[in-house]
């Protein structure tokens, strides 16, 4: 079986098939967690996020049948670094979404009926409820929605965990390794090559079964395949404050403001939420291989709120803001499955990548083993978008 990119999702499923039996080839175009799986802040957030809330009822909605696999996902986060024998940093101490408006408020009061239909446990708190388990809050907090099982871990241990007993089980690993080919076999299976060093002419492979999890290439790679896949990058703004005693122990976001905030293992306070940067361009396209450039707007407003939200913040240095890229799909759920109008072609990228990304490798990889359907992944199956395809050949 081949696996296209070695991010945290590609890694993951070579382990998993490996373990399973499969023989595992794994080519990653540059190296292993380069991208959005080690560039992302490793927030574990299982309430629905507030970039489907604000687009209205209806998207909140659509959002919300996620949340299977968000529950499969707090289990498989819980059980993770036990089945790896690895510390990657997993804290899973609570997640506070908070809200400063009554306007606010009753839209974390909507979502959390939400979530309560598909059996999430998120309980809403008023002001004093929040001050009672999160003290460091401001009291500009009027309510908040608290999920006991979100958290974080260390998107910078956690792929090169996944690729070390992938490698252990028997999967093989090439890096520097970009996939130059890919099509449908007349005889079956695929045929793939792909390239060394310096653009040279590396090697060949025929499998039965590719998974393409290539972050923002995925939908490039998909193409050579001669399939659309409705994938488009985002670049994003993540910051980093210096060390303090631990004072945070929980996810802290926003229902109604681009925010994110946690206190990482080593003391750091880590800032995001969705802030964009500015991908650049090379002739009429995105420029997909260079690192955002910084909007210095996104940067003082993610900070203005994270220090409005948690005044401790405001008394640290900053001492780090960096860019990165991710995929989103058309409509911001994840993609993961087998591609019906291609049997055996497999794609698993864009929107809650880190979050679920341990739990749609696995099921991917089950289906991959398998040759059945997981019904759990009917969600994000690339079925949605099949329409796309056809008039491709």
């Amino acid at each position: 079986m081949l696996i296209v990119g070695g991010g945290l999702i590609g890694c993951c499923t070579a382990w998993h098939l490996a373990r399973g039996g499969a023989s595992v080839l794994l080519l990653e175009a540059g190296q292993l967690n380069a991208g959005a799986s080690g560039q992302n802040a490793g927030s574990l957030h299982f309430q629905i996020e507030r970039r489907f809330l604000e687009q209205g009822e209806a998207k909140a909605a659509e959002a919300a049948r996620v949340v299977g696999l968000n529950r499969l996902a707090i289990d498989d986060w819980r059980g993770l670094e036990g089945e790896l024998g690895v510390d990657v940093h997993v804290h899973m101490n609570g997640g506070l979404m908070v809200a400063e408006t009554a306007a606010e408020a009753a839209m974390l009061e909507a979502k959390v009926r939400q979530e309560a239909e598909h059996g999430l446990a998120t309980q809403i708190l008023d002001a004093a409820g929040v001050q009672r388990i999160a003290p460091y809050l401001s009291d500009r907090v009027c309510a908040a929605a608290f999920s006991p099982d979100e958290g974080h871990a260390d998107p910078r241990s956690l792929t090169p965990a996944f690729a070390a007993a992938a490698r252990a089980a028997g999967a093989q690993i090439l890096t520097d390794a970009p996939v130059l080919a890919l099509q449908k076999r007349p005889s079956g299976g695929f045929s793939a090559s792909f390239g060394g060093a310096n653009g040279q002419r590396h090697g060949e492979i025929v499998a039965d079964r590719v998974l393409v999890a290539a972050g923002v290439w995925t939908a490039h790679i998909a193409a050579l395949a001669n399939l659309h896949m409705p994938l488009y990058p985002v670049a994003l703004l993540m910051n980093v404050n210096e060390r303090a005693a631990p004072f945070m122990p929980h996810l802290v976001q926003h229902v109604g403001q681009r925010l994110s905030m946690k206190q990482a293992d080593a003391g750091n306070v880590l800032i995001g939420g969705g802030w964009p940067s500015v991908l650049r361009r090379q002739g009429g396209a995105f420029d997909l291989g260079a690192r955002p450039d910084m909007k210095m707007t996104s940067l003082t407003a993610n900070l203005d709120i994270a220090c409005r939200i948690v005044p401790r913040a405001a008394d640290l240095n900053l001492i780090r803001s960096w860019t990165g890229k991710t995929a989103v799909s058309a409509d911001q759920l994840p993609i993961a499955g087998q591609v019906p109008r291609m049997p055996g072609f497999f794609v698993a990228a864009g929107g809650s990548a880190f979050t679920l990304g341990p739990t749609l490798a696995r099921l991917v990889a089950g289906e991959m083993l398998s040759d059945q359907p997981d019904p759990r992944l009917d969600v994000v199956s690339p079925a949605r978008f099949e329409h796309l395809n056809s008039f491709m050949g």
